[in-house]
């Protein structure tokens, strides 16, 4: 069922077997898994149903450059189903080199396998509603399948990989309906935890603490507490609970808060091709059970390990957007609505450039000399994403000349010094607020400069193109925007060493019996994929670990064993 939290009265201490904070992906996506197995889960989310101003403001805060990362109350959404109210979608795994320590990638390994983890992903689609597990074009599409582009064959950098895309789904509309009818599971809106209350010897929780913006106060007493509040959210509750443990929960080596990564991300160069723009495959494919996918440009597992590189991919993409020199109507379009546009893309479509009269006169000019294609594609977008179900991902533009930029996407290695710490100030509810200090290394840079590289060495010996960038620019280019988008990975990262991890393999705080993280937070790397797949993966892998431990019988041996 769910409920509103405002309807708990006040003082009450409410239990369960299995307490979520947290109601986006990665909190459903557990919840529904735990549903059918013999215990009680309480799911609480801050937000309501539609967003809420006074919600979505707790999550405010410092960051330390603006230019290089946003401040913590864009992206993440403080509402039922979190975040999947306003992603794009796209979902490809991890993976199996990122699983692995690396001698390139400072502070990596997880201490699971790719193989550990693989048996949830297709659960995890059919969750996302991505279409079955398949990220091979071949296998995808079918034997028949046209290669991306005609005449570049190469064994190092791959392009048969693909990217799926998702309705996209709200989590939060999508699976209303089965929590509600759930007789196992309960769902409280406007509940927030304030705080994580400890047992006096800090092994155990022993309840959390949850307000309502109107007043109400409660505690939840649950045999088991997950986390699942996002990257940031959730190393701000195990920082500020500080009662029993000074430090904070998990925090008994300082490592909570720190290893932040987002991803390396930015539009670079110029790809020329040599063949007909119809040989050329950059746009979005369907599959036979009417997914939208994308192929990627991706250098090979071997190659990386010779070259020393992070993964990255680099997708086939249009010219800079703000310069009016491109001549295009829908580009142009574009960028004078930028303003009518989500915050992340909005942000992006802005390009720190500022506008003037005479640059606005330019892109007007391209509007109304491109009429057939603006008009065409205002078509396409209106009856394929605004009106559909199952939108269309993202703009692609006709290409007749064959030149391209590329849009590439890489892993950031962990470092311990980007992080997010508390504050003094405090939110309506009286939590502090964090401060975020994301930081990139100059390593980021030179392995998407040494993948770039091989790109072009590949391009220019199949004979199929040409790839020019100027390293000079790179960074620049990169760092344009600063962290990549909502990304929040590894502030409370995975491992078996508990002097660099906040939770092990199970996802189990290590220093609290009964406290677990769900979500991105756990990544002890950043990989070149979006998160979102990978965390229900997680999520469900970590629903089959607690419906084992907390199984009637099974869960008195085990807790008498602790």
């Amino acid at each position: 069922m769910i409920v509103d939290a405002n309807t708990i009265e006040s003082g009450a201490r409410l239990t369960t077997d299995v307490c979520i904070v947290g109601s986006g992906a990665a909190g459903i996506s557990l919840a529904l898994s735990l549903s059918g197995h013999g215990l009680t889960v309480l799911l609480l989310e801050s937000g309501q149903h539609a967003a809420h101003a006074p919600t979505q403001a707790l999550y405010q805060g410092e960051v330390s450059d603006e230019r290089m990362h946003s401040p913590p109350d864009k992206y993440r959404q403080r509402r039922m189903g979190g975040s999947t109210t306003i992603w794009g979608g796209r979902c490809m795994p991890l993976d199996p080199i990122d699983f692995e320590t690396r001698s390139q990638v400072p502070h990596s390994g997880w201490p699971i396998s790719f193989d550990e983890l693989a048996p949830f992903y297709p659960q995890a689609n059919t969750l996302a509603e991505a279409g079955r597990f398949s990220y091979d074009a071949v296998d995808a599409m079918g034997p028949t399948a046209a290669p991306m582009i005609r005449g570049f064959d190469s064994e190092l950098v791959r392009t048969n990989g693909l990217e799926r895309f998702s309705c996209p789904t709200d989590f939060g509309k999508r699976y209303a309906r089965r929590l509600q009818v759930a007789s196992d599971v309960k769902v409280l809106l406007g509940a927030n935890c304030t705080g994580i209350r400890l047992e006096a010897g800090g092994q155990a929780v022993r309840e959390l603490e949850i307000a309502t913006l109107s007043g109400k106060r409660f505690r939840i007493a649950p045999r088991t507490a997950v986390l699942a509040a996002g990257g940031l959210e959730t190393a701000r509750l195990l920082l500020a609970s500080r009662d029993v443990a000074p430090a904070g929960i998990g925090n008994e080596h300082d490592v909570v808060g720190r290893y932040y990564m987002c991803h390396v991300a930015g539009n670079v160069g110029t790809l020329v091709l040599h063949g007909r723009p119809n040989e050329v495959r950059h746009g979005y494919e369907v599959t036979p059970e009417g997914v939208y996918c994308r192929r990627r440009l991706a250098v090979s597992p071997s190659e990386q390990r010779r070259r020393g590189l992070a993964n990255a991919v680099a997708r086939l993409h249009f010219p800079r957007i703000t310069d009016p020199r491109h001549r295009n109507g829908v580009l142009s379009g574009l960028f004078l609505a930028r303003g009518l546009i989500s915050y992340e893309y909005g942000k992006r479509l802005n390009d720190g450039t500022r506008m003037s009269a005479g640059l606005y006169a330019r892109h007007l000019l391209n509007v109304m000399t491109d009429p057939i294609d603006t008009t065409a594609f205002l078509t396409h977008w209106i009856t394929r994403r605004t009106l559909a179900q199952r939108k269309f991902p993202s703009v692609i533009l006709r290409n007749r000349t064959n030149r391209f930029s590329l849009e590439m996407h890489g892993e950031q290695a962990p470092r311990p010094d980007s992080r997010v710490t508390l504050t003094e100030k405090a939110d309506a509810l009286g939590m502090p607020q964090l401060r975020v200090d994301w930081r990139y290394s100059s390593s980021d840079i030179e392995s998407v400069a040494l993948t770039l590289d091989l790109i072009g060495e590949e391009f220019e010996r199949s004979g199929a193109g040409r790839l020019d960038y100027r390293r000079e620019t790179l960074e620049q280019d990169l760092m344009r925007f600063g962290a990549y988008g909502g990304h929040h990975i590894g502030t409370a990262r995975m491992g078996s060493d508990v002097r660099t991890s906040v939770v092990d393999a199970d996802c189990r705080v290590h220093s609290v019996r009964n406290l677990f993280v769900a979500g991105s937070a756990v990544f002890p790397t950043s990989s070149q994929a979006n998160p979102t797949l990978t965390l229900i993966a997680l999520s469900l892998r970590l629903g089959k670990h607690l419906s084992q431990r907390l199984a009637p019988g099974v869960a008195r041996l085990h807790e008498a064993a602790s």
